[in-house]
Formats: structure tokens, C-alpha cells, sequence
């Protein structure tokens, strides 16, 4: 996985050379980084980290000279859909290219043997491609992710590391995890914004629906929700949802302008938001465990919700935001929900 790094950041900037020579429409870079230090503890869904590249806006994934030719061929291959548009609401496009990783642990850090009734150990490392289709208030993501699962996901090194940096103890039973399987998942998700207005000349609302699914040996699911954003030039996203399907949506270079119309000309926007999601899961690969090979396994929660509050905060071509998320149970030995940090930079250049 790591050998193929250069070369896509060699098509990255080559991709953005060319888009420099013939527009002025920004490259977004976005960071994103989930961890439940934030919330003082150090199991389940322990640690994410993903970076990814939003194109500016292209007029055809096929035939745009500013991207790679496989992202042609690929989007070629997806479905891809629309939203309803209008001469004065036109459908802008972006592609987005990720590089991630995610970390799963069972509670008790000292235990060397599988315990039955926690969680197995689990990496995750991948690289994606999405696309994103949009008009003022709609918007429709196709995401596809491959990648590996299993010690080639390097989860113990990538926790390792950190805890050595840190001075923590290191996790015993990482000689459990899953064991190595290709992973690959298809995400669609559809956004609309169904309500938005302003409560003073200062102060701005919208509400933003959203409703998708996923596919794969990695994930299948079903999952629906909303965000309420308040706050001073909201911007012209679709809220602020981190590593969910659709999250790169919110880099401050995206949309046909900056801010909401009525929002004051300026290049600082300041806005709190409230966000829920649930999902109907039917498979869980973090949980289910390997899907063709024996392995550690726990009977998951079929029902699962998450909330998140947060503030973010953009100044001309930054956006920086944080969220607290509480997730509920995941599966039947798990004593209570589980509470991380979330945390997004994204610079448009």
C-alpha cells in the first residue's frame, strides 16, 4: 500500500499543476483526525486519521483535462447521479482523492488473549475516490474505498508509535487481530438542505438532511440523519461531518461561492453545529470479523446512533473545526456507548 504513496501524490500534483494553468479555481487539502484521547479513554474505535484532495469544480468527470485519465475510467464505472439543477442553480462537480487509516481495540490494554466478550483488534488502511454532484442545496456523494484489513493495515505500528511519543502503555493483544483480507466498500449518500435563514443581520441557520449507505466486505449499512448549523457567514457546504461518506464536502474552497447568499462579504465565518446520524447495520467487518477466514468475533448491534457538537471556524482559505462524538453500543459486551474527538483543517490553495 505505502509503494503506491508516491505515485498517486505524483498524480496529485501533477493534477494540480495543470489545473494552476488553466483556472484559478482552488485544489482544497483536508486533514482529518478522530481520536478518543479527546474523550480520556483508549478502546473501540480508538484512533482515524485520513488526508484527502478536493479537485476544484469540474464540468465532466470524463472529459476534464485538470484530472487524472483514471478517474474518467473510474467514473465511468460508478453510478452517478445529478441532483435536480436549474439554469440559475447550476450542478457544480468536484472528485475527491483520501488516504486513510483507522484503529479498533477491545478495552482491557493488558489482556494477551481474545476475550469473548470485547471487540477484536483491527486496522484499516485504504485509499478512495469520491465524487460529489451538487446545486445550492442538494447534493449527491459516490464513494468508493479499497483497502486492507489485518496487520498489513499496520494498526499496531500506526498505535504504537503514538504511545511511545506519549509515554502510554501499549496494547497486549494485537497478535489477536483480524487477520489480513482486501477490503472494499461503495458509498452513495444524498444531502439536502431543507431549511435556512437568518435569525439576525449577524446570525444565519440552515438544516441539513442526509441519507445513504454503504456496500462491501469492510461495511453494509443503511444510514440516515441531519446537521444544524448557527452561526456568523455560514458557508456554502453541507455541513461538517469528518470521515462519514461525504465529509470532504466542507473544505472552503467548495461551492459556487464561499458563503451562503445573504451572508456579509467577508472572509472569516464562525459557526457552531449539532449533528446526528443512525444506521441500520448488517454487516461490520470490525466486529463480524474476517469474512472469509476464522477470526475473532462479537454479536454487533444491529441499531446504532451518533451525535456530535461542534464549532468550526473559517478565514480565508482555512477551515479548522472540532467535534466531541458519542457513538452507542456497538455490540452486546460493550457496557456503554463510546465518546472520541473529531477533529477537520482543511486549506484551499
Amino acid at each position: 500500500m505505502f509503494r503506491t504513496l508516491p505515485l498517486i501524490a505524483g498524480i496529485l500534483i501533477s493534477s494540480h499543476s495543470q489545473a494552476a494553468t488553466q483556472d484559478d479555481a482552488p485544489w482544497t487539502f483536508n486533514l482529518y483526525f478522530e481520536n478518543d484521547l479527546f474523550a480520556e479513554t483508549d478502546q473501540n474505535y480508538t484512533n482515524g486519521v485520513r488526508v484527502s484532495w478536493v479537485s476544484p469544480n469540474v464540468e465532466s468527470y470524463l472529459e476534464d483535462e485538470r484530472l487524472p485519465s483514471w478517474v474518467g475510467e473510474l467514473s465511468d464505472s460508478l453510478p452517478l447521479f445529478d441532483p435536480p439543477s436549474s439554469s440559475d442553480d447550476p450542478v457544480l462537480r468536484n472528485v475527491v482523492v483520501t488516504l486513510g487509516q483507522q484503529i479498533y481495540t477491545p478495552q482491557d490494554i493488558d489482556r494477551a488473549t481474545v476475550d469473548p466478550d470485547d471487540r477484536p483488534y483491527a486496522g484499516w488502511l485504504y485509499g478512495g475516490v469520491a465524487y460529489h454532484s451538487r446545486t445550492r442545496n442538494q447534493m449527491n456523494s459516490a464513494v468508493l474505498n479499497l483497502g486492507i484489513v489485518g496487520p498489513w493495515a499496520l494498526g499496531e505500528e500506526a498505535q504504537d508509535l503514538i504511545h511511545d511519543i506519549r509515554g502510554f502503555k501499549k496494547f497486549n493483544g494485537w497478535d489477536n487481530q483480524l487477520k489480513n483480507e482486501p477490503g472494499i466498500q461503495l458509498l452513495y449518500e444524498h444531502k439536502n438542505r431543507i431549511n435556512k435563514g437568518r435569525l439576525t443581520p449577524l446570525l444565519a441557520y440552515d438544516l441539513i438532511l442526509h441519507g445513504g449507505g454503504s456496500l462491501g466486505n469492510v461495511a453494509t449499512y443503511l444510514n440516515a440523519g441531519a446537521e444544524l448549523r448557527l452561526g456568523w457567514n455560514l458557508p456554502q457546504d453541507f455541513g461538517t461531518s469528518a470521515l462519514r461518506s461525504g465529509g470532504d464536502n466542507s473544505a472552503p474552497g467548495i461551492g459556487d461561492g464561499r458563503y451562503q447568499r445573504g451572508s456579509r462579504n467577508s472572509n472569516l465565518g464562525l459557526h457552531g453545529f449539532i449533528s446526528a446520524d443512525g444506521r441500520w447495520v448488517l454487516r461490520d467487518i470490525f466486529l463480524d470479523g474476517n469474512t472469509f477466514r476464522d477470526s475473532h468475533s462479537i454479536d454487533k448491534e444491529s441499531l446504532v446512533g451518533e451525535t456530535a457538537i461542534g464549532i468550526a471556524a473559517l478565514y480565508h482559505g482555512w477551515k479548522i473545526s472540532f467535534a466531541r462524538v458519542h457513538r452507542s453500543r456497538e455490540y452486546a459486551g460493550q457496557e456503554e456507548g463510546h465518546t472520541f474527538g473529531s477533529l477537520s483543517l482543511s486549506y484551499s490553495y
